[in-house]
């Protein structure tokens, strides 16, 4: 059994920081991811989600804290570390000029596996991504949902405890991002632990065990997505979007008791959070405060991210 797979945590932060000359990207977080989980990390940009990865994949040292990824020091002990991590970039960084075949088995060539094991490595890879029908082919005839695929395959070489994935579904339609989901879900069925930052919000509440939204290089929030929505906006959310006419004061104020739980205002919604939005929509009186549209619905980790931030995940 392997270090990783004995330990409950793959990786566990106290008072992690880092900062930039004068810029503090991470302002003293405490993490724990547990062994073979998803992981999420979410923030609006320069939130120190980035900065956080790179951090536990060794590509940064911590500029304070402590870190430990796989049981080992990511600071004294960071080749070893590395050796266990695999890392999907948002970039898609194949090599144009090999088959599927050629570049997995040459990526493993770069592990110390010898030639004739480094050919079945890659059969292996391709059939779990199951591209092994484009074994022949270059990067460049996949789809971008292929490509994404690959780039996963390609980061189990190695076959690592723990992958860092950045963004792994951005710009995929929506079949090729099942697919991506799909090998990701069969990843943690192995025990493979994954840690990812999306700016998608149904796949963090699909993929992620757990999960922390950061802001301004801290976290705040930290927990399972079923429960963060519940704790932070409640179950409900009735979405208001009221004619210009409309006095919106006037509006919160007829609808408010002690049922509702938050509201948010946006330049064209109003959006209030509640244990039962049709409730609250039943109290509405349409020819005192006119609305174009109103929408009882169930609330989602975008409205926790914009109560706690106050930002669109997609700015």
């Amino acid at each position: 059994m392997s270090q990783a797979s004995a330990s409950p945590e793959a990786v566990r932060a106290v008072d992690l920081r880092k900062s930039y000359g004068d810029r503090v990207a991470v302002d003293g977080i405490d993490f724990t991811v547990p062994t073979g989980s998803c992981f999420g990390f979410l923030g609006p940009n320069g939130a120190g989600k980035t900065t956080t990865m790179r951090m536990i994949y060794g590509l940064s040292s911590p500029g304070g804290g402590e870190l430990e990824v796989l049981g080992g020091n990511i600071v004294t002990e960071r080749r070893q570390v590395k050796a266990r991590i695999g890392v999907v970039a948002q970039e898609t960084n194949l090599d144009g000029e090999l088959t599927l075949s050629e570049g997995l088995a040459q990526q493993a060539s770069y592990f110390g596996i010898d030639r004739s094991d480094a050919k079945a490595k890659a059969q292996e890879l391709l059939e779990f991504a199951l591209l092994a029908d484009r074994a022949d082919e270059k990067p460049r005839q996949l789809s971008g949902g292929m490509k994404r695929r690959l780039l996963i395959a390609r980061s189990l070489v190695a076959d690592p405890d723990l992958i860092v994935l950045d963004e792994p579904t951005t710009g995929l339609d929506p079949q090729a991002r099942l697919a991506v989901w799909d090998s990701l879900e069969r990843l943690k069925q192995r025990g493979v632990t994954l840690v990812i930052t999306t700016h998608y919000m149904d796949e963090a509440e699909r993929l992620c065990d757990r999960l922390v939204i950061m802001d301004e290089g801290r976290i705040v929030a930290d927990g399972r997505p079923s429960e963060l929505i519940a704790e932070t906006v409640g179950a409900e959310v009735l979405e208001l979007r009221p004619l210009p006419e409309c006095d919106e004061e006037g509006l919160i104020d007829s609808l408010s008791d002690g049922s509702i739980t938050g509201i948010e205002r946006g330049p064209a919604t109003i959006l209030i959070f509640s244990g039962d939005a049709e409730a609250v929509l039943s109290r509405h009186d349409h020819d005192r405060f006119p609305l174009e549209s109103a929408l009882a619905r169930r609330a989602t980790l975008e409205d926790v991210f914009l109560k706690l931030t106050g930002r669109s995940l997609r700015e």
